[in-house]
């Protein structure tokens, strides 16, 4: 059921949001970390070219960051101040834009994957990720118009439907990846389609494509207290057009910025070899799955954040930001702990390669002391997600990343030629700079006064 969280304890309504979001983010993420474990069994060369086409990939993200990050504050606001006519048209038109704006992105993704692809990796590895990542790409507006539902169902207060749908689709993938991707299923000996990598991309997008119809028919049921309209899909409104583009542009320029760092990182990575690839494969995804607690956190702030300023309850917002953060960093230091002791155990379940597995636990360890620092930076973002106002995101990003880790990169790896340690060491700082940048946009207040609805 959606869920007005302007009222009651603010922790036991951010709990009450973001367990089913860490939960269903979490096996969101199981399938992810799958994927990767099925794909280790084919090869290392298949771990390392769809570690290459995820980062290239992932670049297009800022298309559905721009008006995800929009529709959050849209949607929640709009709810929070029983505006449900205006709720129903935030709604409709996220999953309109969000399904041109993937369509926009899988077509030049096309024309640009195999050169993209062939910077960082040649032969099989290079063929291997293509023949995973063009049906992936042929299925990006479903994936993206899937967020947009999800978001939804959020942003009314109800996560526990959200879980529901992440679980059932990880399920499905588990099911499918061995059966689709191997000529006999392991452990079990029954016969599989022999696809290969192209068998994982294909139990993704079923998975993805199942969950998506479900969300889609809880949002339109009526069944959840909204009742938008399918007939207005295929409608464009002015007004909410222009802030769906406008409110989350900083966000998707920091999703952008961010992603486009990564492929920078991936690129210093190649230096050290395939096997470097690889571990770094791994520990992205391992990371990913102990990062969920925080997505989750994020989620469920955003929307309390959010639903708390549409019914001017600033001094409300405030407060539900700060527990954010604060339970964020207790939880990454749980996960810190757990991946300084069993580093090489985690990665060496995705991997025989000894140089992996070792690239792989060094990163692992460098990396995760920036989970705790951004614990509470995620915290503090949830205010300006909720809000609407998205520039301190990109800000934070910028300095983070291109004021700080690029330069670092360029002067340890290019021109001193240091140890790859030095690229683990530079998440840190960059984490370290972003958190610095937040706080100060946290401290000036202009969140508070901020909305986008009326």
């Amino acid at each position: 059921m959606a869920r007005d969280l302007t009222k009651g304890s603010i922790t036991k309504n951010l709990l009450f949001m973001a367990v089913p979001s860490m939960i269903g983010f979490g096996a969101q993420m199981l399938y992810d970390l799958i994927d990767i474990f099925w794909l280790g069994q084919l090869s290392s060369s298949a771990v390392a070219g769809v570690t290459v086409f995820s980062t290239v990939f992932w670049l297009f993200e800022a298309l559905n960051e721009i008006i995800g990050s929009s529709s959050i504050a849209l949607i929640s606001q709009a709810y929070g101040k029983k505006d449900i006519e205006r709720t129903n048209l935030a709604i409709e038109q996220t999953i309109t834009f969000k399904f041109v704006a993937a369509s926009i992105a899988a077509i030049i993704l096309v024309f640009f994957l195999q050169p993209l692809m062939q910077i960082f990796v040649k032969g099989e590895a290079a063929t291997l990720g293509m023949e995973y990542g063009y049906l992936r790409i042929f299925f990006l507006p479903i994936m993206f118009s899937s967020y947009s539902v999800n978001t939804a169902l959020r942003c009314i207060g109800d996560a526990r439907s959200v879980m529901k749908i992440m679980i059932f689709a990880s399920i499905v993938n588990v099911v499918l990846d061995p059966l689709l991707m191997f000529e006999t299923i392991p452990w079990i000996g029954l016969p599989g389609l022999n696809m290969g990598a192209f068998g994982a991309a294909l139990a993704t997008i079923i998975a993805q494509s199942m969950s998506f119809i479900w969300g889609l028919y809880l949002i339109f049921s009526g069944k959840k207290g909204i009742k938008p309209s399918l007939k207005r899909l295929f409608r464009l409104d002015k007004e909410m057009s222009k802030k769906l583009l406008t409110i989350g542009l900083p966000n998707g320029l920091e999703t952008l910025l961010r992603n486009l760092s990564g492929i920078i990182v991936l690129y210093f990575v190649s230096v050290f070899g395939e096997s470097a690839i690889t571990g770094v494969g791994v520990a992205n995804k391992l990371l990913g799955f102990a990062f969920m607690p925080l997505v989750g956190l994020s989620m469920g702030g955003s929307a309390l954040v959010g639903q708390s300023l549409g019914a001017n309850e600033v001094d409300r917002a405030d407060t539900a930001s700060r527990v954010t953060g604060y339970i964020g960093s207790a939880v990454m230091l749980l996960t810190t702990v757990a991946v300084f002791l069993l580093g090489e155990e985690f990665t060496a379940i995705f991997t025989n390669d000894p140089l992996a597995i070792n690239y792989g636990a060094q990163m692992l360890r460098y990396s995760s002391i920036g989970l705790i620092l951004a614990g509470y930076g995620f915290g503090l973002g949830a205010a300006f997600s909720g809000s609407g106002y998205n520039m301190p995101l990109m800000v934070s990003s910028v300095v983070g990343q291109w004021a700080v880790q690029v330069p670092l990169l360029l002067i340890t790896i290019h021109l001193l030629e240091l140890p790859i340690y030095w690229i683990w060491l530079s998440f840190i700082f960059s984490d370290v700079a972003a958190l610095f940048v937040k706080v100060l946009f946290y401290r000036d207040g202009k969140w508070r006064y901020r909305r986008v609805n009326g």
